[in-house]
């Protein structure tokens, strides 16, 4: 059976350098949705916590009950809210009529839009958003917002970065007025964190970073960061191909001379994205993926019973013309998930 391996000691390398740079595990938040980038949410969350990490975001109930026993909050960004919950989770709210929804007693995060344009209730929203919260008894334990160019040089990120400094003191105008306590105030995401100074906030959301890799413009100072999840298939049968003969869907890859050829258990359908004859890919270990990848296997030039597919996917985001969020999130939860 194909396998994801997820390396501990990179995980914890990872976090390290985190840590190293805001001087407060307190205040990193590990992002886990989306299966924590296809990593495998319960393993992340169990490994974080045995780093001693209190803080998480997920994107739903469904995942934040799935890691309550390990964090002391959980921030859940895009869900209808049930009417029983956990007190470790603190709702995200985007706009006024999302806040009509939430249960009386809740505790909220109030996403502000600094200027990315997609989330988030508008600055001349803050007042209104605070009265309504505190009509139904609901707690506004943070102020947020989302960064769209922390990884490009450029001013659109100080711009950004300004603008929810204002946001900031309004917040905490609001609070005096209506005799609140100041709630938490986050706005950095892994680019952000490692392109500058957030001390003076109060968390930062780490999510691509932990997991080893960092879109970042190379003219930052990057840190050095290592991919944590391996992906492992197994042979399903070996076949001897004749010169000239052609493989897979198409037949799109002529082979050039007599050679072993091996069909292994992972395809597209796994998440492993498809490649045809313009995407050539070579393993770690320098075996070709000859042909179209098919939905439940792809063939490969060695016989090995086991080979890594990759160790590190920014070869194949390149490929792919994508991210490396893009390739680790379509690895489908079904593929088992062993940690060394």
């Amino acid at each position: 059976m194909a396998k994801i391996v997820i390396n501990k000691s990179h995980l914890f390398h990872n976090l390290q350098q985190i840590e190293k740079k805001i001087n407060d595990k307190n205040k990193i938040a590990v992002v886990l949705k989306d299966n924590a980038y296809g990593h495998g949410l319960v393993e992340i969350a169990q490994l974080c916590h045995e780093y001693g990490i209190k803080n998480a975001v997920v994107r739903t109930f469904k995942e934040a009950e799935s890691v309550v026993t390990f964090f002391d909050n959980i921030l859940i960004l895009a869900d209808t809210p049930p009417h029983t919950y956990s007190h470790t989770f603190h709702i995200a709210v985007n706009s006024l009529e999302a806040l009509q929804h939430i249960p009386k007693n809740s505790k909220i995060q109030l996403k502000v839009d600094s200027g990315m344009h997609r989330n988030g209730l508008s600055p001349n929203e803050l007042e209104e958003a605070f009265l309504g919260a505190s009509k139904k008894n609901i707690t506004i334990t943070g102020i947020f917002t989302h960064y769209r160019s922390a990884d490009e040089l450029g001013s659109a990120y100080f711009w950004q970065k300004e603008n929810f400094k204002h946001i900031k003191a309004e917040v905490k105008r609001l609070c005096e007025k209506l005799f609140l306590p100041i709630p938490l105030f986050h706005s950095a995401n892994s680019s952000a964190v490692f392109r500058d100074n957030f001390y003076a906030e109060d968390m930062v959301r780490v999510g691509i970073a932990l997991y080893g890799y960092l879109d970042t413009d190379p003219i930052f100072n990057n840190p050095h960061l290592k991919p944590v999840l391996s992906l492992y298939a197994n042979k399903i049968s070996t076949r001897t191909v004749s010169k000239n003969q052609r493989i897979g869907y198409g037949g799109t890859a002529t082979i050039p001379k007599q050679m072993q050829i091996s069909t292994y258990d992972i395809g597209y359908g796994d998440g492993f994205l498809r490649l045809n004859e313009r995407k050539k890919y070579h393993t770690p270990d320098g075996f070709e993926v000859l042909g179209r990848v098919s939905m439940d296997n792809l063939s490969l030039n060695t016989t090995q019973e086991e080979v890594c597919l990759f160790n590190d996917v920014t070869q194949l985001a390149h490929i792919h013309d994508t991210i490396t969020y893009e390739i680790l999130t379509s690895l489908k939860p079904t593929i088992k998930r062993i940690i060394i």
